[in-house]
């Protein structure tokens, strides 16, 4: 069974080799919110995550006999590249198996930490069903990513810090997929604070403990933003710390992690991935329930794909109304498109896309469909939009 000394013991091999992350009030999100909200920001350590705490501190109890045969990992990128990056610094071969959909920024970080890299399976059940084939036929030590007590005692050292630095905490907002992470902060938590109030949080697409600890069957999904967490099957071992020392477990949608993400570049200028924002998005979908508390979140990860993150701002910013997409039919004469145009730069918004419409449309023949996107200050700004374009004859609509 995992105790408190055995965090410790690990927060001690750990000294030196990754970053004491800064754990800082946010005053903004605290007022968005209505909780005093506190950051733990892991998506500052060298690898984007803390997945390299279990990592280094399961490598550094290794055997001379196992660093001679080597590690293999599946991961869909942390635990990847937490595990690559020590066995690096340790002199140890890794081989590392990652499903098919892991980003892009993930697959070349990890290669660039000198791992052997293999794309199999479309899942992380997968992934790890392969890797502990190749692990049997190379001789490869296994490192798990979560159910493994070395694993999780290293993850447990980010409550460790955090009390150290807030000891009055009320609750803790933890991301959960194999269930690692939270099952090493329950076990330090619940040693140093008994009364702390400790929260999980899963997406809705993949509610493995969700489904586990409250026994009941959501389905389980094929894809997500956040698939950090993106995990079916949670680990045994973090199953039964669960059970015994978290409060609670809630689900998050795809819509509240996107506007995690953006409220958290837009506000605290960090970039954190999908599994990293599930806190806040726990936190701004269930407001209620944490009104007046002094909150710990862990930003757990910044690894996320620069096209998915483009993405997700554009839709961040259309769910804020700063981008609105307008139809407008007219009459297809010379000139029609200028005074358009110039009606909307009256009012003071941009033109981002025109798409100028005459065969597929409905409209007569003499008339022409223009949709535009427009970039904005707001939700008032597009209805002010509206009202000039009205205002001068033209027929325009806002397009969801």
């Amino acid at each position: 069974m995992l105790e408190l000394t055995d965090i410790q013991h690990a927060a001690e091999r750990l000294q030196g080799h990754l970053l004491l992350t800064p754990f800082v009030a946010s005053r903004t999100l605290s007022d968005i919110v209505g909780a005093q909200i506190f950051l733990k920001f892991e998506n500052l350590q060298f690898t984007a995550s803390f997945k390299e705490r279990g990592a280094c501190n399961k490598l550094a109890q290794l055997t001379e006999q196992e660093r001679q045969r080597g590690v293999i990992a599946m991961s869909a990128g942390n635990h990847a590249q937490g595990v690559a990056y020590h066995a690096q610094r340790l002199g140890i071969r890794a081989v590392i198996v990652m499903p098919r959909f892991t980003p892009g920024v993930k697959v070349e970080r990890t290669r660039g930490f000198g791992a052997e890299i293999v794309l199999h399976g479309d899942s992380l059940d997968e992934a790890r069903n392969h890797a502990l084939q190749l692990a049997q036929q190379q001789g490869l030590v296994f490192v798990h990513p979560y159910d493994d007590l070395d694993i999780v005692a290293g993850q447990g050292t980010v409550a460790l810090e955090m009390l150290a630095e807030v000891p009055d905490l009320d609750t803790l907002v933890i991301a959960v997929g194999g269930g690692g992470l939270i099952a090493g902060m329950a076990t330090a938590a619940r040693a140093i604070r008994p009364d702390i109030e400790i929260i999980g949080v899963q997406t809705t697409r993949f509610p493995g403990m969700f489904n586990a600890i409250k026994e009941c069957h959501l389905p389980i999904g094929s894809s997500s933003i956040a698939e950090g967490i993106a995990v079916a099957s949670p680990g045994l071992l973090p199953q039964g710390i669960v059970r015994r020392l978290v409060n609670d477990l809630v689900l998050v949608d795809e819509g509240d992690i996107e506007q995690a993400i953006v409220l958290l570049l837009e506000v605290e200028k960090t970039l954190v991935e999908g599994a990293g924002a599930a806190g806040l998005a726990a936190l701004l979908n269930y407001p209620d329930r944490f009104k007046g508390k002094k909150v710990g979140l862990v930003l757990c990860g910044g690894n996320i794909d620069p096209l998915l993150l483009a993405a997700i701002i554009e839709r961040g910013m259309v769910r804020a109304g700063r981008l609105a997409r307008l139809r407008i039919s007219a009459r297809d004469v010379p000139g029609t498109l200028a005074a358009i145009t110039a009606t909307v730069a009256a009012s003071g918004a941009n033109i981002d896309e025109v798409h100028h419409q005459r065969a597929f449309t409905t409209l007569a023949a003499q008339n022409v469909e223009v949709e535009l996107v427009i970039q904005t200050r707001g939700p008032q700004h597009i209805q002010d939009v509206l009202t000039a374009l009205q205002a001068a004859g033209l027929d325009a609509q806002l397009m969801h």
